[in-house]
Order: C-alpha cells, then sequence, then structure tokens
C-alpha cells in the first residue's frame, strides 16, 4: 500500500494495536515527533512511525513477519468511516444524528447500529447510503461492522478523527471517523478475531463525497474549525422568497454546460457565489447547503474541473460574506 502513497505502520501480531515502545519511549519523556527513533527507522509511538519508505518497511516485516497493516489517514489523505455494529443501548434521540432533531413521531424500532444511523443520514439528506457505495473501497470487519474509505484531494483541508459516542464531534451515533491523528486496519491483516476482508467494488478510496464533506463540516470534523463551546442559538426562520434570488443565476452557470467555452463560466459561478455568501451572512440562507448547491450546480456545467469549481465558490461565497444582502430592501 505504500507503493499507492498510503503511510504504513504495524500492527502488533494478532491485534489492531500498534506494537508497543521502546523502553525510552514508554517511559513518556518525549512527544511522538521528538522520537529518536523514527531516524533510526524504528515503530515507535504507533501511526506517528508511519512511512511510505519501502526499505524502513521491509526492515520492520522482517523483523516481525506477523505483523498487521496499520495506515495513517493523515499523511495518506484518507477519510474513513468505520461503521461499528456494538451492542450499546440506544441513546437519547437527539445523539443519533447530532445537529439534526429526529421527531417523536418517527419510529426508531429495530435501530440498533452504525448501519442504521448512516442510512438515516443518507435518506435525510437524500443522498446514496455509503455503506453500498462500490465505487470506493470498503472492507468488512471481524465483528461485523465495515470501514468506507475515502480519499481527500491535497488541496482541501483536513479533517480530524471522531468516535460515534462523543458528545462533541461525532457525525452518528456508532459511526466513527478516522482521520487526521487516526489510523485504519488494513484489508487482509489478521486479527485473532478474524480478517479485515475487502467487500465486492473497488478496491481502493474514491474521492469523499461533496454531502460527506458538508456533513463533516456541518458536525466539527474540520481540523482548522473549532467546536463552539456552547450549542449555536436556534436559527430563525428564512423567508419562503430567499432561494429565489439565486435562481436566476444558477440557471446562468447550468446553461453554461451546453457550450464547451466561451461561456463565461468562472464569471458567472463567481457571481451566483458572491451573491450566496451574502444571502448567507444575512441568515437568510444555510452556509453549508448553499455551498453544496452551487459546488453541484458547477460540477454539472463543468464536471471535468471538481478543483477550480470548489475553489471559485469558495473565494466567491468568502467575498460575498463581507457585503450581505437583504432580498427584502431590494424589493
Amino acid at each position: 500500500m505504500a507503493r499507492h502513497g498510503f503511510a504504513v505502520h504495524p500492527l502488533a501480531p494478532g491485534v489492531k494495536t500498534p506494537p508497543p515502545n521502546c523502553g525510552s519511549c514508554a517511559a513518556g519523556a518525549h512527544q511522538p515527533h521528538d522520537c529518536p527513533c523514527h531516524a533510526e527507522q524504528g515503530w515507535c509511538h504507533g501511526f506517528h512511525a508511519a512511512t511510505t519508505d519501502l526499505h524502513t518497511l521491509q526492515q520492520w516485516w522482517s523483523t516481525q513477519p506477523g505483523f498487521g497493516i496499520g495506515i495513517a489517514c493523515g499523511p495518506s489523505r484518507l477519510v474513513v468511516i468505520d461503521v461499528d455494529t456494538h451492542t450499546d443501548r440506544l441513546p437519547d434521540r437527539s445523539r443519533l444524528l447530532p445537529g439534526i432533531p429526529i421527531h417523536d413521531s418517527v419510529d426508531l424500532a429495530g435501530l440498533s447500529s452504525g448501519f442504521d444511523t448512516l442510512a438515516l443520514l443518507a435518506a435525510y439528506r437524500r443522498r446514496p447510503n455509503p455503506c453500498t457505495d462500490t465505487s470506493t473501497l470498503r472492507v468488512q470487519t471481524p465483528s461485523g461492522g465495515m470501514h468506507i474509505w475515502y480519499c481527500m484531494p491535497r488541496h482541501t483541508p483536513a479533517f480530524k478523527s471522531s468516535s460515534g459516542s462523543s458528545n462533541r464531534t461525532a457525525l452518528a451515533w456508532q459511526v466513527d471517523i478516522r482521520a487526521a491523528n487516526g489510523y485504519i486496519v488494513a484489508p487482509g491483516t489478521r486479527t485473532t478475531a478474524g480478517t479485515y476482508q475487502a467487500l465486492p467494488g473497488a478496491r481502493t478510496p474514491a474521492p469523499l463525497p461533496l454531502w460527506l464533506t458538508a456533513e463533516l463540516t456541518r458536525t466539527g470534523h474540520r481540523a482548522d474549525t473549532p467546536l463552539p463551546s456552547k450549542p449555536a442559538a436556534p436559527v430563525p426562520p428564512r423567508p419562503a422568497h430567499a432561494p429565489h434570488v439565486l435562481t436566476t443565476l444558477l440557471k446562468e452557470v447550468e446553461d453554461c454546460g451546453a457550450v464547451s467555452e466561451g461561456a463565461a463560466f468562472s464569471e458567472k459561478l463567481n457571481r451566483a457565489a458572491f451573491t450566496a455568501g451574502g444571502l448567507v451572512q444575512s441568515g437568510y440562507l444555510d452556509g453549508i447547503e448553499t455551498r453544496q448547491m452551487l459546488i453541484e450546480t458547477a460540477t454539472r456545467a463543468r464536471p471535468h474541473q471538481p478543483r477550480r469549481n470548489a475553489h471559485i465558490v469558495e473565494t466567491g461565497m468568502r467575498a460575498g460574506s463581507t457585503r450581505p444582502i437583504r432580498p427584502e430592501e431590494r424589493t
């Protein structure tokens, strides 16, 4: 896997945890980034020792052929959705999908695992269930769970790891996120509990879907965005006519799809993003939903340049946020 750019580190034989540190490192006298063992090709401090250097990896596995394979998600630019099937007691419905209220009328009978909450989140957003996404690498765990692997482009912000049982940063109950400062067990690794097996479908990670990028941002997983210390104030109802302010501009962007060049696509997308940023700043639109709407519209018109589309949307909305727009003042 190192040949594909994944940063590899060993797992102790038969388990899914890294091997113990040496005596000096076990004493905790230094931080992982100051570890002298790494310069001497040591594997101390778990995923902090991960490397793509084939010579080092060959030396490690020659020393202990029984090692399992761990992948450090941060340096590998991976975001892995870890779906659990623990027998935990069902929590209060407010914790099933953090930040998304589930009405008392919704029947939760039979909901018992991360498979259920992830499917519920996908259905709520009207998006495909990641558990059935055959376009990316999916791995069945010995406990009956699933690891869904996605990759992040180099220019995008990093996401941080989380536990589905966390009271602060969580995507869904019994759904963990393995990203920066985390690692994942590679398919083919054998433990005393069983083997991590790749499921039918793709054998490499696909790019993280835009809607999941938005969800991870919404739930505080951006490594560069600290969570608020207290819950955000309720968002007031938005005027029903607010989305129509963008309709004409979005239509102009989408119409560019019929013209391969010379349609002033970038200018039109920037204008729409700038307007959207002003509406978001005034509280008329939700930032995450609007950003996703803009990117999806741009993708339909120019599907071959996702990075440029995202850049135009981000810079346009950021500029527009400095000039709030209130539609009622224009009528």
